[in-house]
């Protein structure tokens, strides 16, 4: 009576685990590896800082620029 029941045998439940430990592996290794999600997006930030004092700095220069050719309307 019991053997004509079908279910998930213990083979096939530890080749899932397997696969699913591998899996998990790659994806952590993918995310906080070296050349990893995390590390990519703390070096974009960086980047970013860098490019935003960089831009404020020309819009300052762009700004004198135009304070010194353009005569002045405060007077």
């Amino acid at each position: 009576m019991l053997k004509n029941q079908r279910g998930i045998t213990l083979v096939a439940l530890v080749i899932t685990i397997i696969i699913l430990i591998i899996l998990a592996t790659v994806a952590i290794s993918f995310a906080f590896g070296s050349e990893g999600i995390v590390s990519r997006a703390e070096d974009a930030k960086g980047y970013y800082a860098n490019d935003t004092k960089y831009t404020q700095g020309s819009i300052a220069n762009v700004e004198a620029y135009i304070d010194e050719i353009l005569p002045s309307t405060n007077s």
